[in-house]
């Protein structure tokens, strides 16, 4: 595959510069798929990654999972993107906020829990649902994992099971996505910050354990491999719209996934990131896709770095993209 070689070049730069111990990543064209694992699992390792290896794949749990039940549940007249959180979580008091403002994160919900990582799961919950709604309610798009923690209690609401358990029944085991899970071999699990191998490193998922829908999902390159071809092959009417802004304000967002533009004609992509080091995007106009997984956050989070070096290569992957 020929069409991607500076991506290419610049994502094994993320190791060859040692900016991570390493990095496992797809380039897909055409249904072509080109997988490629570079360094070793932590900087004092000497065990080489490979194609078994688990990331915690962090907030890409947000579209890997929680989106795709969403849409699901659409489908099915189950939820509506226009009923509002009240309707599902009576003690959310504003009346206003949709799911369609939590999936697109203007929601405007936002504030300060004081000791929030010594809270039990009571507490937070309790916490997170009390949050106030800001003066950026339906006017500014603000990242948080808030709303998608939300949509995991709306889905206990629907199915009276904890989240995690429903996202994998639903949406990870339907898809054969055989090898991603919420409780993973350690074994297998490439460390996070501090040498943390097989628990979340999000501390909110930590605390909400089974009940959080926002992060916790474990996986390898080839399940997200194989999730996104269904994405780039689906006929789905949903999918497909996912490939478009769903908000008016900028920066434009789709249902669960941040938007990128190609730099010709200005078609969609969609992207997401994770805060442990991955990141995806997906084309479906020109059926092409990325992958990348690295631990950014081992031995350390302050890893700003990677974060300049991500948006390089995102950039190279749009100009490559149509050549």
């Amino acid at each position: 595959m020929d069409n991607f070689l500076q991506t290419k070049a610049l994502i094994q730069n993320l190791y060859n510069k040692k900016i991570v111990p390493n990095a496992s990543f797809a380039l897909i064209k055409d249904g072509q798929v080109q997988t490629n694992y570079l360094g070793n699992t932590t900087w004092q390792s000497h065990q080489p990654v490979n194609k078994n290896n688990l990331y915690d794949i962090a907030s890409l749990t947000k579209v890997v999972a929680t989106t795709m039940l969403v849409l699901k549940l659409v489908k099915e007249k189950k939820l509506s993107l226009d009923d509002t959180v009240h309707q599902w979580l009576p003690e959310f008091s504003d009346n206003r906020v949709t799911l369609r403002h939590l999936l697109t994160h203007t929601s405007g919900i936002e504030g300060y829990i004081e000791n929030r990582n010594q809270l039990n799961p009571d507490q937070l919950k309790s916490a997170l649902i009390h949050l106030p709604v800001t003066d950026n309610f339906d006017k500014v798009v603000k990242y948080t994992d808030t709303g998608l923690i939300y949509l995991g209690f709306i889905f206990e609401k629907n199915y009276q099971k904890p989240a995690q358990q429903v996202l994998m029944e639903e949406t990870i085991l339907p898809l054969k996505l055989n090898h991603t899970t919420f409780n993973p071999d350690k074994s297998l699990c490439i460390p996070t910050e501090n040498d943390l191998q097989g628990i979340v490193h999000d501390p909110k998922a930590q605390i909400l354990g089974i009940h959080c829908a926002s992060a916790g999902l474990f996986s390898n390159l080839n399940d997200l491999v194989k999730f996104s071809q269904y994405i780039l092959t689906s006929n789905d009417e949903l999918l497909n719209n996912l490939f478009q802004p769903w908000t008016d304000v900028v920066p434009q967002r789709s249902i669960g996934w941040d938007l990128r533009h190609d730099p010709i004609d200005n078609h969609c992509l969609i992207y997401h990131t994770g805060f442990t080091g991955t990141f995806m995007l997906l084309d479906k106009q020109n059926q092409s896709g990325m992958i990348v997984l690295t631990n950014r956050v081992n031995p350390r989070k302050d890893n700003e770095l990677f974060l300049v070096h991500r948006d390089y290569i995102v950039d190279s992957f749009l100009r490559e993209n149509n050549g």
